[in-house]
Protein backbone atom coordinates (compact mmCIF):
# COMPACT_ATOMS: atom_id res chain seq x y z
CA UNK A 1 0.00 0.00 0.00
CA UNK A 2 1.26 3.26 -0.64
CA UNK A 3 1.63 6.15 1.43
CA UNK A 4 0.49 9.52 0.43
CA UNK A 5 1.93 12.47 1.55
CA UNK A 6 0.95 15.65 2.39
CA UNK A 7 3.75 17.92 3.48
CA UNK A 8 7.24 16.10 4.89
CA UNK A 9 8.74 18.32 7.81
CA UNK A 10 12.25 17.57 9.14
CA UNK A 11 13.15 18.37 12.55
CA UNK A 12 16.48 18.57 13.87
CA UNK A 13 17.08 18.46 17.71
CA UNK A 14 19.20 19.07 19.92
CA UNK A 15 19.23 19.66 23.98
CA UNK A 16 17.60 23.33 23.86
CA UNK A 17 15.83 24.44 20.13
CA UNK A 18 14.40 22.58 17.42
CA UNK A 19 14.59 23.66 13.77
CA UNK A 20 11.81 22.46 11.92
CA UNK A 21 11.83 22.69 7.96
CA UNK A 22 9.15 22.14 5.55
CA UNK A 23 9.57 22.43 1.64
CA UNK A 24 12.90 24.08 2.66
CA UNK A 25 11.09 26.81 4.55
CA UNK A 26 12.51 26.68 7.85
CA UNK A 27 11.09 27.70 11.76
CA UNK A 28 12.77 27.55 15.01
CA UNK A 29 11.53 26.16 18.27
CA UNK A 30 12.29 25.74 22.30
CA UNK A 31 12.98 22.25 23.27
CA UNK A 32 10.33 22.34 26.04
CA UNK A 33 6.75 21.07 26.21
CA UNK A 34 5.39 24.60 25.47
CA UNK A 35 8.02 24.85 22.35
CA UNK A 36 6.44 21.21 21.50
CA UNK A 37 2.99 22.40 21.53
CA UNK A 38 3.37 25.39 19.74
CA UNK A 39 5.52 23.24 16.63
CA UNK A 40 2.83 20.40 16.74
CA UNK A 41 0.28 23.49 16.08
CA UNK A 42 2.46 24.95 13.30
CA UNK A 43 2.96 21.74 11.84
CA UNK A 44 -1.17 21.31 11.52
CA UNK A 45 -1.76 24.65 10.60
CA UNK A 46 0.62 23.76 7.52
CA UNK A 47 -0.71 20.07 6.75
CA UNK A 48 1.80 18.31 7.28
CA UNK A 49 1.24 14.66 7.50
CA UNK A 50 4.64 13.30 7.81
CA UNK A 51 7.74 14.52 10.06
CA UNK A 52 11.54 12.92 10.36
CA UNK A 53 13.39 13.24 13.42
CA UNK A 54 16.52 11.87 14.42
CA UNK A 55 17.02 9.53 17.85
CA UNK A 56 19.23 12.03 19.61
CA UNK A 57 19.70 10.04 23.68
CA UNK A 58 16.89 11.96 25.56
CA UNK A 59 16.18 14.95 24.00
CA UNK A 60 13.86 13.77 20.70
CA UNK A 61 11.63 11.27 23.04
CA UNK A 62 9.26 13.43 24.84
CA UNK A 63 8.92 15.54 21.30
CA UNK A 64 8.43 12.41 19.92
CA UNK A 65 5.86 11.41 21.80
CA UNK A 66 3.93 14.28 21.49
CA UNK A 67 4.31 14.07 17.79
CA UNK A 68 2.75 10.34 17.69
CA UNK A 69 -0.29 11.82 19.76
CA UNK A 70 -1.13 14.07 16.92
CA UNK A 71 -4.51 12.89 14.65
CA UNK A 72 -3.53 12.44 11.18
CA UNK A 73 0.41 12.79 11.77
CA UNK A 74 3.03 9.70 10.93
CA UNK A 75 6.32 10.04 12.82
CA UNK A 76 9.78 8.59 11.76
CA UNK A 77 12.78 8.09 14.46
CA UNK A 78 15.19 8.26 12.18
CA UNK A 79 18.82 6.35 13.51
CA UNK A 80 21.62 9.40 12.90
CA UNK A 81 24.11 7.00 11.10
CA UNK A 82 21.71 6.73 8.20
CA UNK A 83 20.70 10.38 8.23
CA UNK A 84 24.59 10.98 8.42
CA UNK A 85 25.24 8.49 5.45
CA UNK A 86 21.65 9.79 3.44
CA UNK A 87 23.75 13.70 3.72
CA UNK A 88 26.77 11.90 2.22
CA UNK A 89 25.51 10.29 -0.65
CA UNK A 90 23.54 13.27 -1.79
CA UNK A 91 26.62 15.58 -1.20
CA UNK A 92 24.82 17.99 0.82
CA UNK A 93 27.39 20.96 1.58
CA UNK A 94 27.43 23.09 4.54
CA UNK A 95 26.13 21.72 7.95
CA UNK A 96 23.58 23.57 10.13
CA UNK A 97 20.50 22.84 12.32
CA UNK A 98 18.30 24.41 9.46
CA UNK A 99 20.33 21.98 6.76
CA UNK A 100 20.16 19.18 8.55
CA UNK A 101 16.57 19.45 9.55
CA UNK A 102 15.99 19.60 5.37
CA UNK A 103 17.72 16.82 5.01
CA UNK A 104 15.83 14.70 7.29
CA UNK A 105 12.25 16.12 4.94
CA UNK A 106 14.39 14.82 1.89
CA UNK A 107 14.62 11.48 3.58
CA UNK A 108 11.33 11.14 4.78
CA UNK A 109 9.86 12.10 1.19
CA UNK A 110 12.56 9.85 -0.84
CA UNK A 111 12.86 6.89 1.16
CA UNK A 112 10.76 4.40 2.81
CA UNK A 113 8.83 5.91 5.56
CA UNK A 114 8.85 3.57 8.67
CA UNK A 115 6.15 4.79 11.21
CA UNK A 116 7.21 5.32 14.28
CA UNK A 117 4.55 4.70 17.85
CA UNK A 118 5.03 5.82 21.01
CA UNK A 119 5.45 3.01 23.96
CA UNK A 120 3.20 2.92 26.85
CA UNK A 121 4.01 5.41 29.63
CA UNK A 122 5.15 2.91 31.83
CA UNK A 123 7.67 1.37 29.56
CA UNK A 124 8.80 4.72 28.92
CA UNK A 125 9.29 5.21 32.65
CA UNK A 126 11.11 1.75 33.22
CA UNK A 127 13.60 2.74 30.39
CA UNK A 128 15.01 5.45 32.42
CA UNK A 129 15.38 3.79 35.35
CA UNK A 130 17.29 0.93 33.38
CA UNK A 131 19.58 3.94 32.03
CA UNK A 132 20.17 5.84 34.92
CA UNK A 133 20.49 2.10 36.78
CA UNK A 134 23.37 1.37 33.78
CA UNK A 135 24.81 5.59 34.56
CA UNK A 136 25.29 4.70 38.17
CA UNK A 137 26.84 1.35 37.22
CA UNK A 138 29.33 2.51 35.68
CA UNK A 139 29.65 5.54 37.97
CA UNK A 140 30.10 2.79 40.59
CA UNK A 141 32.98 0.81 38.97
CA UNK A 142 34.77 3.62 38.59
CA UNK A 143 34.45 4.68 41.90
CA UNK A 144 36.08 0.91 42.87
CA UNK A 145 38.80 1.70 40.27
CA UNK A 146 39.85 5.13 41.79
CA UNK A 147 39.28 3.66 45.65
CA UNK A 148 41.41 1.06 44.57
CA UNK A 149 44.38 3.25 43.02
CA UNK A 150 44.06 5.76 46.63
CA UNK A 151 44.80 2.30 48.20
CA UNK A 152 47.64 1.42 46.46
CA UNK A 153 50.10 4.42 47.88
CA UNK A 154 50.58 5.13 51.30
CA UNK A 155 50.67 8.87 50.60
CA UNK A 156 46.44 9.11 50.45
CA UNK A 157 44.84 10.75 53.96
CA UNK A 158 42.79 8.69 55.58
CA UNK A 159 39.70 11.58 54.84
CA UNK A 160 40.46 10.46 50.98
CA UNK A 161 40.02 7.04 51.13
CA UNK A 162 36.56 7.26 53.94
CA UNK A 163 35.31 9.71 50.98
CA UNK A 164 35.76 7.65 48.03
CA UNK A 165 34.38 4.61 50.29
CA UNK A 166 30.97 6.63 50.71
CA UNK A 167 30.84 7.55 47.55
CA UNK A 168 30.79 3.78 46.69
CA UNK A 169 28.01 3.04 49.65
CA UNK A 170 26.36 5.88 48.55
CA UNK A 171 25.93 4.43 44.93
CA UNK A 172 25.35 1.05 46.49
CA UNK A 173 21.95 2.50 47.85
CA UNK A 174 20.69 4.59 44.84
CA UNK A 175 21.21 1.71 42.52
CA UNK A 176 19.06 -0.76 45.30
CA UNK A 177 16.36 2.43 45.48
CA UNK A 178 16.19 3.02 42.07
CA UNK A 179 15.93 -0.98 41.21
CA UNK A 180 13.37 -1.40 43.70
CA UNK A 181 11.02 1.45 42.00
CA UNK A 182 11.96 0.18 38.77
CA UNK A 183 10.48 -3.18 40.41
CA UNK A 184 7.16 -2.11 41.51
CA UNK A 185 6.36 -0.61 38.19
CA UNK A 186 7.31 -4.02 36.53
CA UNK A 187 5.23 -6.04 39.00
CA UNK A 188 2.41 -3.64 38.83
CA UNK A 189 1.90 -4.48 35.25
CA UNK A 190 0.99 -8.08 34.31
CA UNK A 191 2.90 -8.40 31.07
CA UNK A 192 5.36 -6.63 31.70
CA UNK A 193 6.20 -8.85 35.09
CA UNK A 194 5.58 -11.87 32.76
CA UNK A 195 8.96 -10.76 30.15
CA UNK A 196 11.22 -10.22 33.84
CA UNK A 197 10.03 -13.66 34.58
CA UNK A 198 11.19 -15.09 31.22
CA UNK A 199 14.16 -12.98 31.01
CA UNK A 200 15.28 -14.34 34.70
CA UNK A 201 14.86 -18.08 33.55
CA UNK A 202 17.86 -17.30 31.87
CA UNK A 203 21.35 -17.99 33.38
CA UNK A 204 22.87 -14.71 33.92
CA UNK A 205 20.33 -12.19 34.00
CA UNK A 206 19.11 -11.05 37.53
CA UNK A 207 16.65 -9.06 38.05
CA UNK A 208 18.47 -5.58 37.47
CA UNK A 209 20.05 -7.29 34.35
CA UNK A 210 16.20 -7.92 32.93
CA UNK A 211 15.45 -4.28 33.64
CA UNK A 212 17.85 -2.47 31.52
CA UNK A 213 16.66 -5.47 28.95
CA UNK A 214 13.35 -4.26 29.46
CA UNK A 215 13.76 -1.19 29.39
CA UNK A 216 15.46 -1.62 25.61
CA UNK A 217 13.80 -3.93 23.93
CA UNK A 218 9.54 -3.23 25.22
CA UNK A 219 10.08 0.03 23.20
CA UNK A 220 10.49 -1.81 19.71
CA UNK A 221 7.67 -2.48 17.53
CA UNK A 222 5.90 -5.98 17.83
CA UNK A 223 6.65 -6.97 14.01
CA UNK A 224 10.53 -6.43 14.39
CA UNK A 225 12.29 -10.19 13.11
CA UNK A 226 15.27 -11.51 15.16
CA UNK A 227 17.54 -9.93 12.62
CA UNK A 228 16.11 -6.36 12.94
CA UNK A 229 16.85 -6.75 16.93
CA UNK A 230 20.19 -7.95 16.40
CA UNK A 231 20.79 -5.20 13.89
CA UNK A 232 19.04 -2.46 16.07
CA UNK A 233 21.65 -3.58 19.31
CA UNK A 234 24.71 -3.12 16.66
CA UNK A 235 25.63 -6.73 16.97
CA UNK A 236 24.99 -7.83 13.24
CA UNK A 237 28.57 -8.61 11.37
CA UNK A 238 29.86 -6.11 9.11
CA UNK A 239 31.29 -7.57 5.79
CA UNK A 240 33.97 -5.29 4.05
CA UNK A 241 34.45 -7.23 1.03
CA UNK A 242 35.81 -4.59 -1.74
CA UNK A 243 38.59 -4.45 -3.98
CA UNK A 244 41.36 -5.95 -2.44
CA UNK A 245 39.70 -5.89 0.92
CA UNK A 246 38.77 -9.54 0.83
CA UNK A 247 40.26 -11.23 4.05
CA UNK A 248 39.10 -8.64 6.49
CA UNK A 249 37.76 -10.19 9.87
CA UNK A 250 34.20 -10.04 10.33
CA UNK A 251 33.07 -7.22 13.25
CA UNK A 252 30.09 -6.39 14.71
CA UNK A 253 28.43 -3.07 13.05
CA UNK A 254 27.85 -1.15 16.58
CA UNK A 255 25.41 0.72 14.39
CA UNK A 256 22.97 0.81 16.85
CA UNK A 257 21.53 0.58 20.39
CA UNK A 258 24.73 0.85 22.85
CA UNK A 259 22.73 0.43 26.29
CA UNK A 260 21.44 -2.85 24.90
CA UNK A 261 24.55 -4.10 24.13
CA UNK A 262 25.46 -3.39 27.12
CA UNK A 263 22.82 -4.86 28.83
CA UNK A 264 23.79 -8.18 27.07
CA UNK A 265 27.28 -8.24 28.03
CA UNK A 266 27.62 -9.67 31.35
CA UNK A 267 24.36 -11.96 30.50
CA UNK A 268 26.84 -13.38 27.91
CA UNK A 269 29.51 -13.59 29.61
CA UNK A 270 27.89 -15.51 32.34
CA UNK A 271 25.89 -17.71 30.78
CA UNK A 272 29.39 -19.20 28.76
CA UNK A 273 30.55 -20.05 32.39
CA UNK A 274 27.20 -21.12 34.16
CA UNK A 275 24.71 -22.55 31.18
CA UNK A 276 25.88 -26.04 29.81
CA UNK A 277 24.32 -25.23 26.08
CA UNK A 278 25.28 -21.52 26.31
CA UNK A 279 29.03 -22.59 27.39
CA UNK A 280 29.02 -25.44 24.59
CA UNK A 281 28.22 -22.60 21.71
CA UNK A 282 31.00 -20.63 22.83
CA UNK A 283 33.36 -23.43 22.99
CA UNK A 284 32.44 -24.62 19.51
CA UNK A 285 32.76 -21.21 17.95
CA UNK A 286 36.36 -20.81 19.42
CA UNK A 287 37.44 -24.50 18.66
CA UNK A 288 35.94 -25.72 15.85
CA UNK A 289 35.20 -22.11 13.99
CA UNK A 290 38.46 -20.25 14.89
CA UNK A 291 37.11 -17.22 16.62
CA UNK A 292 38.47 -15.47 19.25
CA UNK A 293 37.15 -15.35 22.71
CA UNK A 294 35.88 -11.74 22.27
CA UNK A 295 34.16 -12.54 18.43
CA UNK A 296 32.58 -15.91 20.24
CA UNK A 297 31.19 -13.70 23.28
CA UNK A 298 29.37 -11.46 20.79
CA UNK A 299 28.28 -14.39 18.94
CA UNK A 300 27.06 -15.30 21.86
CA UNK A 301 25.19 -11.93 22.63
CA UNK A 302 23.42 -12.15 19.24
CA UNK A 303 22.63 -15.35 19.71
CA UNK A 304 20.90 -15.07 22.98
CA UNK A 305 18.86 -11.89 21.66
CA UNK A 306 17.77 -14.09 18.57
CA UNK A 307 16.93 -16.65 21.89
CA UNK A 308 14.97 -13.20 23.68
CA UNK A 309 12.83 -12.48 20.92
CA UNK A 310 11.82 -16.33 20.87
CA UNK A 311 10.60 -16.61 24.76
CA UNK A 312 9.13 -13.34 24.36
CA UNK A 313 6.98 -14.13 21.09
CA UNK A 314 6.06 -17.83 22.69
CA UNK A 315 6.03 -17.15 25.93
CA UNK A 316 8.09 -20.10 27.07
CA UNK A 317 10.98 -20.01 29.04
CA UNK A 318 14.72 -20.11 28.19
CA UNK A 319 15.45 -23.56 26.94
CA UNK A 320 19.28 -24.42 26.72
CA UNK A 321 18.99 -27.48 24.25
CA UNK A 322 16.88 -24.89 21.68
CA UNK A 323 19.56 -22.39 22.21
CA UNK A 324 22.47 -25.00 20.99
CA UNK A 325 22.07 -29.11 20.56
CA UNK A 326 25.51 -30.49 22.30
CA UNK A 327 26.37 -32.60 19.79
CA UNK A 328 26.72 -36.67 21.05
CA UNK A 329 30.35 -37.97 20.85
CA UNK A 330 30.29 -40.78 18.66
CA UNK A 331 32.39 -44.06 20.38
Amino acid sequence: MEIIKKNVAGIDVSSETLDLVIRKKAKKFTNTPDGHASLASWMTKHNVSHVCLEATGIYHLDLAVTLDREPGLDVMVLNPKIARKFSEATMVRGKTDAIDAGILAQYADTMKFVVWKAPTPKILQIRSFSRRLEALTKMKVQAKNQLHALRATIHTPSQVVEDATFMIEHLEKQLEVLGGCALEIIQSDKEINNVLELLTSIKGVAEKTAIQLIGELLVLPDDMTPKQWAAYAGLDPRVVESGKSISKKRRISKAGNRHLRRALYMPALSSTQHELHVSAYYQHLINDNGLTKLQALCAVMRKLLHAIHGMLKSGKPFEGTRFYAIPVEIK
